[in-house]
């Protein structure tokens, strides 16, 4: 079965990006969410990325 990368509606904090890809990859949302903090926190790219994936990673159809 095809894996595809949708936003969560069941572990969402803001848009359900973070979640979205920890169910992707397979891991704890927490830790893309830590992720997303150190980005944002080393430059700001972590704003701008999650932006970015807010407009373009689709809502899960079910």
């Amino acid at each position: 079965m095809e894996k595809r990368l949708y936003k969560s509606s069941t572990n969402k904090m803001i848009d359900g990006v973070c979640a979205g890809i920890a169910e992707y990859f397979n891991i704890d949302p927490t830790l893309v969410r830590l992720g997303a903090v150190v980005l944002t926190c080393a430059g700001g790219s972590g704003i701008l990325a999650y932006i970015i994936a807010a407009i373009i990673i689709p809502r899960n159809p079910c």
